[in-house]
């Protein structure tokens, strides 16, 4: 049996933890901030089952519902310096989790963003008006059923309150359309924190199994988004994830939908 050197791996987490964060790496002084750099850098941030602007997505979203301003600059800059992840994109970001994390929480996101930028002397982003003309409220409508499909990969149902209103004509009908800003895969790591987070049965179990349904997310690629979940959430609410994933997994492999 070979053993592995407790060297080699905090070097690896000091090197890799300036990388994702765009900033020299200080000498750890606790042990939780030991923990940091020789497992969440060392042995989660470098497995190769997610890549690394996935795994920016996730901790964005994790640290905005944990409302560590902290972490939120550390990761926006580190994505920003790396390009993983541009101005234009963050700010669709904060949008995006604005919904499945409340706007307050979105807001620390898009308030991270602007101070970062202005840090690094970046230039604004382009923004592209969610509405810039009139419309047709039934072309709107139409427009959101089909997106939900698209997303959901399954139909939803008639908009019988004001909330299933603003779920097909805002949700649907102009924010997880907006393409040109994220594409749809970026965007299922943030619904994905953000219906963990809620604890809420169905959005968990629908949005789990349409991510890998769609093709935006492999099986395996579920597997470790629970891993660089649980770093954020904890592992009590990963534990309840974990066994949603092996679920939807079966289901995706049989080739039925989630409610089978």
């Amino acid at each position: 049996m070979s053993l592995l050197d407790p060297q080699e791996r905090s070097a690896r987490g000091t090197a890799i933890k300036a990388e994702v964060t765009g900033n020299p790496a200080p000498e750890p002084q606790t042990p939780l901030e030991e923990s940091w750099r020789d497992f969440v850098y060392a042995e989660v941030w470098s497995r190769p089952g997610l890549d690394r602007r996935a795994r920016y997505l996730v901790a964005l979203a994790g640290a905005a519902f944990a409302a560590s301003e902290r972490d939120l600059e550390l990761y926006v800059e580190g994505a920003l310096k790396g390009e993983a992840l541009t101005v234009t994109e963050l700010r669709e970001a904060a949008l995006h989790l604005a919904v499945y994390g409340g706007w307050s929480r979105g807001g620390l996101v898009d308030s991270a963003v602007s101070r970062v930028a202005e840090r690094l002397g970046l230039p604004a982003a382009e923004r592209t008006p969610i509405r810039a003309a009139p419309w047709d409220p039934q072309v709107r409508s139409e427009e959101g059923a089909q997106e939900f499909i698209n997303v959901m990969t399954f139909p939803g149902g008639p908009p019988a309150t004001p909330y299933l209103e603003a779920i097909r004509n805002f949700v649907f009908g102009e924010m997880w359309c907006r393409y040109d800003g994220l594409d749809q895969r970026s965007r299922r790591w943030l619904t994905l924190v953000g219906v963990c987070e809620s604890g809420a049965e169905t959005p968990i179990r629908t949005h789990i199994h349409a991510a890998m349904a769609s093709g935006n997310c492999k099986p395996q690629e579920m597997q470790e988004f629970v891993l660089q979940y649980g770093i954020h959430a904890g592992w009590p609410k990963a534990s309840v994830i974990q066994g949603v994933v092996f679920e939807m997994i079966k289901k995706i492999e049989a080739g039925l939908p989630h409610d089978a």
